[in-house]
């Protein structure tokens, strides 16, 4: 009889042990799988398989040889972010992607309306996508635990908005990089787009100014206090002072091969408390690139179209998805064989 019962007593543990040992396998695969879930929702995946567009009639696949570069120009600096949170309350105040067809030796820039409304991901402390909102795509950096991860939320952000488009690399720089970079070339000059009476007389609408240090940084980044306060009048300036800045930077860099180190040094000298500068690009490949904008032809800044008006809390940009779709078909895919 005790042995019959020692018996089942080692029967019942067996199977206990058996059935703990399933229950912990399943808990580490639903786990596992869980956490391979959100991973990823980090970033877009992309399928190697040839993908065929339909548009106006036509069929495209995608470019081979692409290379895109995002530039965020953010507007405020790292000290004034929130102490009780991992996330930032520094925006994108300027957002412009850079597609480089390393097969035509030629490169195009679309300009992003900071207002633009667009899917984001929010992230946990740990960089996985816990949720997705819909907001200006200015707020993509707002979400993250670190500078890395934010412009990562932002290339993801700025891939959805262009309909998974892929982009590969970024370069982060706040506002202050302007005067810095504007007075390296020996300033800027343009015609004056706005009347900035009361904000900076020295900039008289209709007038030729070579534009200096702070000068410049007031110029692309003012909207306040303007007559024309929008957004869409302040990326015309940021347009035209682009064309005129890249104009300079080509010179710049064609009589000096150093001149994107001397740039990088400068803004790396400033760093201080703020980060002025950052990339995950390493100062060899940023030279790599420089190359690039000085030996290919640019073909032209993209400006995407749509509607702006007054939301809830904030002026929203609602882009228009035939102008999407004609700037993604232009710069990322060519018409099937």
């Amino acid at each position: 009889m005790e042995k019959t019962r020692k018996d089942k007593k080692r029967k019942f543990l067996k199977y206990a042990a058996l059935a703990f040992l399933v229950v912990f396998f399943i808990s580490g695969a639903l786990l596992f799988l869980s956490i391979w879930e959100k991973q990823q929702g980090n970033f877009p995946v992309y399928d190697s398989e040839e993908i065929v567009v339909e548009f106006n009639g036509k069929d495209y696949v995608l470019k081979e040889n692409v290379e895109t570069f995002l530039v965020l120009g953010l507007d405020q600096t790292e000290e004034t972010a929130s102490e009780d949170s991992y996330n930032s309350n520094r925006s994108a105040d300027f957002l412009m992607l850079f597609v480089f067809d390393n097969n035509a030796k030629k490169f195009s820039a679309i300009q992003i309306n900071r207002d633009t409304m667009a899917s984001i991901n929010v992230l946990d402390i740990g960089g996985n996508k816990i949720n997705s909102v819909t907001k200006q795509i200015a707020l993509a950096p707002t979400y993250g635990s670190s500078q890395r991860v934010r412009c990562r939320n932002t290339m993801d952000a700025v891939s959805a908005l262009l309909l998974d488009s892929k982009i590969n690399h970024y370069v982060s720089l706040t506002m202050e990089a302007v005067p810095i970079l504007n007075d390296l070339v020996g300033g800027v000059e343009v015609t004056v787009l706005h009347d900035f009476s009361g904000i900076d007389d020295t900039l008289k609408k209709g007038h030729k100014v070579s534009l200096k240090g702070e000068q410049a940084l007031r110029y692309v980044q003012s909207r306040s206090g303007l007559e024309e306060n929008d957004n869409i009048s302040r990326m015309e300036r940021q347009k035209q002072y682009i064309s005129a800045f890249y104009n300079k930077a080509i010179e710049s860099a064609q009589s000096d091969e150093d001149f994107i180190v001397n740039a990088f040094s400068a803004l790396s000298k400033q760093v201080g408390a703020n980060k002025i500068i950052d990339s995950d690009r390493s100062v060899t490949q940023l030279q790599e690139l420089a190359k690039k904008f000085t030996e290919y032809e640019f073909t032209g800044v993209c400006d995407i179209k749509g509607e702006s008006k007054v939301g809830k809390n904030f002026l929203e940009f609602h882009a228009d998805i035939d102008s999407l779709t004609e700037i993604v078909i232009e710069n990322f895919y060519k018409i099937q064989n």
